[in-house]
């Protein structure tokens, strides 16, 4: 049988109570068991000196009426010793006699006052008491009746604190147990894909921190789980538009009647066009999900970026020169980085070639590169067809395109400022990019001096 939480809760607090309350008992009961007969001792001596001195004011006929009268009041069993060591007992019913040493008899018939010794089972006192000008000697024992009375109190005591607390464990432990319970339904609301889940919650302690993160959780997968969709679905599209030009175009030669020969060529342009589009797609998603893992090969090498930033202009070269963009340098001498040459050269290629891109034919493209003792700054403006100020949030986000850029002739696939963004972050740097509709694009990257 599976036992709750619930259940071993207040099982385990009820066994710390009882194994408490026992425990303090018997060490306070050793701790103070010598006060406690010195006390009860004291008392005794303090009503056998009072029995003596009422007797003597009241001299009765008839002493043994008498001391069975003060026992009862007493509660206090007397035996009473002459000089020859006969003993008279005068005890309450139920009463077990005490074995009272010979030494100790004779020491009381000396007039001298005699205590129990701690180790002794029984507590009593000896009082010297003269009879008829005879020395005797009364022993005062400690009656059973007053111990089981004070030993059911002590029980009752127990008891009652055991059963109050019990009552106290219930009622906290179901306040313990209860978010606990709520956090197990919404986990499994979460697990059956449920992302709109959130618990309500006032407290402060850990359980309302627990809370407070397992909603934060919640809110995360929803957010993750929106972004899987979107991206499925641009995916989708990213692939389902150029399979569907190449779908139609290949059937379309496959018969002669509809395509003429001498547009065949212009087809198959057309198919070889949409195939290198859908594998510059894979390769940007396979790009994108190597960075992501924690494998990704990272191999950091010293070279000079101004030499690295030349090679990418040549190598775009037949992009802005047919446009006839004019490009402007401005590098800083022998700038030593430490970094993935590979990495970053996908990163200039990127940055590159939206500006490329997105630049008008006649326009110009500026790249700066400077640096300071801790840290190389690149940035590149154009003089292209700008980014309005409410999309620039999202412009470093996957598959995000602006209306603008959705032109088949100017092409793209959203994920190269992502990918540049990753690989950014993953050399400890920084890019942003600031525009206006009409006015171009210029984008930033710091990087760190290692």
């Amino acid at each position: 049988m599976i036992k709750t939480l619930y259940v071993r809760i207040v099982c385990t607090f009820l066994a710390v109570i009882i194994f408490s309350l026992l425990s303090a008992f018997f060490i306070g009961f050793f701790l103070f068991k010598k006060e406690i007969n010195h006390i009860g001792q004291n008392d005794m001596i303090a009503v056998g000196e009072e029995i003596i001195r009422l007797y003597e004011q009241t001299k009765p006929d008839d002493r043994d009426t008498f001391i069975k009268r003060m026992v009862n009041v007493s509660a206090y069993p007397v035996h009473i010793y002459d000089a020859s060591g006969n003993v008279t007992i005068y005890g309450l019913n139920n009463t077990s006699n005490v074995q009272i040493a010979p030494e100790a008899v004779q020491q009381v018939l000396r007039g001298q006052y005699y205590r129990s010794p701690g180790e002794v089972e029984q507590t009593f006192i000896g009082i010297p008491f003269p009879f008829e000008g005879a020395p005797h000697a009364m022993f005062m024992q400690f009656s059973s009746q007053n111990e089981n009375i004070i030993n059911r109190m002590v029980l009752l005591v127990l008891l009652l604190a055991l059963l109050i607390g019990s009552l106290c464990i219930l009622i906290a432990a179901r306040y313990l147990v209860k978010p606990i319970q709520a956090l197990t339904q919404a986990t499994k609301r979460l697990a059956k894909g449920d992302f709109n889940v959130e618990i309500k919650t006032k407290r402060m302690d850990e359980m309302g921190a627990l809370t407070q993160s397992f909603n934060e959780m919640a809110s995360e997968l929803k957010q993750l789980e929106l972004m899987r969709q979107d991206f499925v679905s641009n995916v989708s599209h990213e692939i389902q538009t150029p399979l569907t030009s190449i779908s139609g175009f290949a059937m379309a030669m496959k018969n002669s009647s509809l395509v003429a020969e001498s547009d065949r060529f212009y087809y198959l342009d057309i198919i070889i066009a949409e195939s290198g589009r859908l594998s510059r797609l894979s390769d940007n998603l396979l790009k994108l999900a190597s960075l992501d893992s924690e494998h990704h090969p990272f191999e950091a090498s010293t070279y000079n970026l101004d030499e690295q930033i030349r090679q990418i202009v040549v190598t775009c070269e037949p992009q802005w020169s047919v446009k006839g963009i004019r490009i402007d340098l401005e590098l800083a001498a022998a700038v030593k980085i430490t970094a993935d040459r590979d990495q970053l050269n996908q990163v200039w290629m990127n940055v590159l070639g939206n500006s490329i891109k997105f630049t008008p034919a006649g326009g110009h493209i500026e790249i700066r590169v400077t640096h300071s003792v801790n840290e190389i700054c690149f940035v590149i403006t154009d003089s292209g067809i700008g980014i309005a100020p409410e999309q620039l949030d999202y412009v470093f986000e996957r598959f995000y395109k602006t209306d603008l850029s959705r032109n088949r002739d100017i092409g793209g696939n959203g994920l190269g400022l992502a990918i540049a963004k990753k690989i950014v972050d993953l050399h400890h740097g920084s890019i942003e990019m600031k525009s206006q509709v009409g006015q171009g694009t210029t984008v930033v990257v710091r990087l760190p001096i290692r």
